[in-house]
């Protein structure tokens, strides 16, 4: 039984994920955290709120984590 638990700790260890996954989800998380900013700061009138705006700060959000993210 503890050499499964071994075998897959490994596994996992040595995982470095499905790249195309990564990316799906840093696009999803920074349409969503860009819709919160710019929804956020129109709440209080420091950014005018629009579909433009919006996709704007999302690809700002991609390209900032896809930088940093990588090894």
């Amino acid at each position: 039984m503890s050499a499964d638990r071994d075998g897959l700790g490994e596994g996992l260890e040595s995982s470095t994920g499905d790249p195309r996954l990564l990316v799906v989800l840093n696009a999803v998380l920074s349409v969503f955290f860009g819709w919160w900013i710019v929804w956020g700061l129109a709440l209080i009138g420091a950014m005018q709120y629009s579909r433009t705006t919006v996709f704007v700060v999302a690809i700002v959000l991609f390209g900032l984590t896809h930088v940093v993210t990588q090894p």
